[in-house]
């Protein structure tokens, strides 16, 4: 019923069968997350298959171990939860990250920050 909570499902099954890529179905709130763990540094690539309407997830792997640990989402369709700019939580002591929703877009929580926008918190990735 979540399609954000079955993206990270797949993902973190993907990287558990040590698989190379992924593919999800598309939507552009799925895009715009996945180019932000992308940015993160935690997926090798995300492309647009037109032919399927999917989304090709890249795993990324350093030294055969997988850099992706885990990702938990925080807001959920029965319990949103938002935050304000100052009080954007780190993420492992800055080794994760945090994606958030806000009224610029999907940010990371560096950018949104960095901006000084507040928003939804979507997921926490490390």
């Amino acid at each position: 019923m979540d399609p954000i909570s079955d993206t990270l499902t797949i993902i973190k099954n993907g990287y558990m069968a040590r698989k190379q890529s992924v593919q999800i179905p598309y939507s552009r709130q799925k895009e715009a997350i996945a180019k932000k763990i992308l940015e993160a540094g935690f997926l090798a690539s995300v492309d647009l298959d037109k032919e399927s309407h999917s989304l090709k997830i890249g795993l990324l792997y350093k030294e055969g171990d997988s850099i992706f640990h885990d990702a938990k989402r925080i807001s959920k369709p029965s319990l949103r939860i938002y935050t304000e700019s100052k009080k954007i939580p780190r993420v492992l002591a800055g080794r994760g990250e945090v994606i958030i929703s806000t009224p610029k877009g999907i940010l990371t929580g560096r950018e949104a920050k960095k901006a000084n926008l507040g928003g939804e918190l979507i997921l926490k990735i490390w």
